[in-house]
């Protein structure tokens, strides 16, 4: 291999590696959120450290974006590059909106729904940290992308169900419309996760 080549290789990698570190601080965020729905309002700090996972994410961002607009050669296509970077930085965004949220809204008791909704969204950001790998050589991404939008109609079915109940149980009106703000925010974080997988096929199937 020449030494351009070897260059341009190098350059190439490092594109796959920062996705790799998005989707790995993706994973770490999720996984918070779930651990602090599950223990509300025991664990109120973990907030503080989901702060810190979206400003992880702005910083891989805007490392990815600096990146592209210094390198003539990619990896792959350029519009790929910066709709993959934005959705996986929606995805940790969501989240820290989540449990903001929970702090500003007050909340003194988590939901039951909330709790799942956190674990689906939990686990299709780990179907997105284990596909991401496999972009480095395009390979079979089928069976992550496959079980993310399982898990994406199961976040939508539930979404549904604890909003009819939100008005079926007579709870007070502001909490109403605190906890659909909440629903409709963990809705877009696992949404952006099906997002994350269409935009990741695509990608493998224009390189295959």
């Amino acid at each position: 291999m020449s030494r351009i080549s070897s260059a341009i290789v190098g350059r190439d990698q490092t594109y796959f590696t920062l996705f790799e570190s998005a989707a790995t601080n993706i994973v770490r965020a999720a996984d918070l959120l779930d651990q602090m729905l599950s223990a509300w309002p025991e664990r109120p700090e973990l907030a503080r450290d989901i702060m810190v996972c979206e400003q992880d994410g702005d910083r891989i961002t805007a490392e990815l974006v600096n990146r592209l607009n210094q390198t003539f050669v990619t990896p792959i296509e350029r519009e790929d590059i910066l709709e993959l970077a934005t959705g996986l930085d929606d995805i940790v965004d969501f989240i820290e909106e989540v449990a903001d949220f929970m702090g500003l809204y007050k909340i003194e008791a988590p939901m039951e729904q909330a709790q799942q909704l956190a674990h689906i969204l939990l686990l299709s950001a780990r179907q997105i940290c284990e596909a991401m790998p496999r972009l480095r050589n395009f390979g079979d991404i089928a069976p992550f992308t496959a079980e993310i939008h399982r898990l994406e109609n199961d976040g939508d079915r539930t979404v549904r169900e604890a909003t009819a109940a939100l008005f079926d149980n007579g709870i007070d009106p502001m909490m109403v419309i605190r906890w659909k703000d909440i629903y409709e925010r963990l809705e877009d974080a696992i949404d952006a996760t099906e997002g994350v997988a269409n935009i990741l096929s695509g990608v493998v199937i224009k390189n295959a």
